[in-house]
């Protein structure tokens, strides 16, 4: 064994015992810990879960707003004053557009039902008592029709040979692709959908949630729909298919799609000693009723977190913060959007700004038991290395410890898992702005589903969540030197053994692709090392947002000095590999593109673009295989435009951080944003 090797295996191996240390190392003191288990309280969150998933609280609308009144009002009752504690409102008509999202529409419904009048009269849904039964941002009508099938109805070829115009259609698409297909480009009356998945499968008697989120030039030619269970679908379409005519009879009363505004709720804790530098707590308010665990639980946790905070600083059981706590209630995505949109402030240490973290609360309150389901713990994304993630995982695995337990409680064990970034929540508008951002979430089949219902949201999850979030957020808010000098070394630990399996990582890179090209496989290995490695240096750095003392710095600098050595040694190891299976020299294989581009717009870019502003036949490339870039890579690629990183560049950071991409693909998705107005070139 080669001295070397023993190096790298000394670097895993020390790496692997001291992740295990960390278990019966928690950053945190007792007291603290112990004071937060005291006061905070699962069965209070649940309470206001109840309260919350009584309002039918769509984006945009009136429902919406009630549920923000509630929270706003909780937090008067709390003691926030009006300096502390104010709502914040936003234009939402459906034509706005903050950044490249454009605003919903306002929407208010009061009343609506679907009846079957042939081959026999029965009422299938009513509207409120099943909110998810219309489909939302469904317009005022009614319409007596015959009913016709289309299968999925998302697609043009479902509507070949059939005639749809002014008639109920019945499918298992999502709503609003349904209605833009089958009503909007067809001329069908309204749609009727139903799920047809799996969980359908299970649970025949459960309706999904869709909405038809029309577009600014479809607001005018919106009619209505519904959604109705898997169970009803099917017998609609069997009558359907044993040639039977079955006409029905769909009504909504009520205001419909409208100008109206998105609220978001702020609740404001100021530092005692470094009010400017921020820590946020985000969660979004918003979803039909009942929506329980999306997301009820995340905005009753941090309701209990906001009483829990204030209550400990008003009795003097705990000092103020030195550093400022912001809570943010928002309407999904587009509220956030808007929110950070008019702060421009709103930016992290590396554009120059003083928010340092946030923590997104998305669907915290599962039953695990019930729902056979698991807290996620989602990292931040390697464009925006933090600390964050050690202290929040360190905090878990604390909470994994302690007892936690409610009256009204499961006695579930926790069951947790920290893992790589993932979007689809508001975190992203925040690592966008070069915030770090971490998720903490579950997923279960109750998702968007008329299932999510409060019985299956456990006070003794919700606690663990708020344990996790707040200790973490105060931990980071006072950190002394001594606490910053343990941090320090904890993340080097850690960050030793990512690197470990970053050089695994690459060795299997290696040796899959060295038979067809062992040149360009070395590239990828040695791309994939030098890119963790640099990622473990930033890491370890961003500990000097919180604490800077000399001593501090000098432990940051010790840690990444051991980073560069065992990037070293598993470089050399790597290279031995790569020479063995043939490689004379590591090269990449295509040629470098060094164009770079900049940002022309802030905030994650729209889901749909740049093929929704293209040309269909140009579009069609982001629906082929040739296109091999997955959502969270996208993400990232536009993460890594600032203004330095050509387009090869880019490249190698993500391929890096997911898998070995194409310059060309890259390029052409950044041509096409370029096309699309949101992107330049330097």
């Amino acid at each position: 064994m080669t001295r070397q090797i023993a190096f790298v295996l000394l670097c895993v191996a020390t790496a692997a015992s001291a992740a295990r240390a960390q278990d019966y190392a928690p950053l945190l003191d007792a007291g603290r810990r112990n004071l937060l288990h005291e006061v905070l309280s699962g069965e209070l969150a649940k309470e206001h879960v109840y309260q919350i998933t009584r309002h039918h609280r769509v984006q945009g609308s009136r429902g919406y707003r009630r549920a923000g009144e509630y929270v706003l009002a909780q937090l008067r009752a709390y003691g926030y004053s009006e300096d502390e504690a104010w709502v914040e409102s936003y234009p939402s008509d459906g034509r706005i557009v903050y950044q490249t999202w454009q605003s919903p529409s306002g929407w208010d419904i009061e009343w609506a039902e679907l009846r079957m009048l042939e081959p026999s009269e029965e009422r299938i849904v009513g509207y409120p008592e099943v909110a998810m039964s219309l489909i939302t941002y469904s317009n005022p009508g009614d319409v007596t029709a015959e009913l016709v099938w289309v299968g999925a109805g998302t697609h043009d070829s479902d509507y070949e040979g059939l005639d749809v115009r002014d008639k109920f259609v019945l499918a298992t698409g999502y709503g609003g692709e349904v209605h833009r297909h089958a009503v909007i480009k067809y001329g069908a009356a309204a749609v009727v959908c139903y799920l047809d998945d799996n969980r359908a499968m299970d649970h025949p008697d459960m309706l999904a949630y869709t909405g038809m989120w029309p577009r600014s030039e479809e607001l005018e030619h919106v009619t209505f729909g519904f959604n109705i269970t898997n169970r009803q679908g099917e017998r609609l379409r069997s009558l359907l298919e044993a040639g039977r005519r079955v006409v029905l009879r769909g009504q909504a009363r009520g205001i419909g799609l409208e100008s109206y505004f998105m609220d978001i709720v702020v609740a404001y804790i100021r530092g005692s000693e470094r009010p400017e530098e921020e820590l946020v707590i985000v969660g979004h308010l918003d979803h039909p009723k009942e929506s329980a665990n999306d997301n009820a639980s995340g905005s009753g946790a941090m309701l209990d977190m906001a009483r829990t905070l204030k209550q400990l600083i008003d009795e003097g059981r705990m000092p103020r913060p030195q550093r400022s706590l912001r809570f943010l209630w928002v309407p999904e995505w587009h509220g956030t959007m808007a929110y950070i949109d008019r702060h421009t402030e709103m930016v992290g240490p590396r554009l120059g700004g003083s928010y340092l973290a946030s923590i997104n609360l998305d669907m915290v309150g599962e039953h695990l038991e019930l729902l056979h389901s698991r807290m996620y713990i989602t990292r931040t994304p390697a464009s925006i290395p933090s600390v964050l993630n050690d202290v929040v995982t360190n905090m878990a695995a604390m909470v994994d410890r302690m007892n936690v337990r409610t009256p009204r409680g499961s006695h579930s064990v926790f069951n947790y898992r920290v893992g790589p970034y993932s979007g689809g929540s508001d975190h992203m508008m925040f690592i966008d702005r070069k915030i770090p951002g971490m998720m903490i979430g579950h997923s279960d089949y109750t998702h968007h589903t008329s299932e999510d219902t409060p019985d299956k949201v456990d006070p003794v999850e919700l606690e663990r969540t708020e344990l996790i979030a707040a200790t973490a957020f105060l931990y980071l808010s006072d950190l002394s030197e001594p606490e910053a000098l343990d941090l320090v070394y904890l993340v080097g630990a850690n960050g030793a053994e990512r690197l470990g399996a970053a050089a695994r990582r690459a060795r299997r890179l290696l040796l899959a692709a060295a038979e067809e090209n062992p040149n360009r496989a070395w590239f990828e290995a040695l791309n994939t090392v030098g890119h963790a490695a640099e990622w473990e240096r930033e890491t370890v750095s961003s500990v000097l947002h919180f604490s800077g003392t000399p001593a501090v710095r000098a432990a940051v600098r010790a840690v990444q000095n051991r980073v560069r050595q065992q990037e070293e040694a598993l470089v050399a190891s790597l290279e031995r590999e790569a020479r063995a299976l043939g490689a004379e020299r590591a090269e990449r294989g295509e040629a470098a593109d060094a164009r770079i581009p900049i940002r022309l717009t802030r905030g994650p870019l729209d889901f749909g673009l740049p093929a929704s502003k293209l040309p269909e036949a140009d579009a069609v490339w982001y629906s082929s295989s040739e296109f091999t870039l997955s959502g969270n890579a996208c993400f990232e690629l536009v993460n890594f435009i600032d203004g330095t990183y050509s387009v090869t560049q880019i490249r190698d950071a993500i391929s890096a951080e997911y898998r070995p991409a194409s310059i060309a693909v890259v390029a052409r998705y950044l041509d096409d944003l370029a096309r699309v107005g949101v992107v330049g070139w330097k």
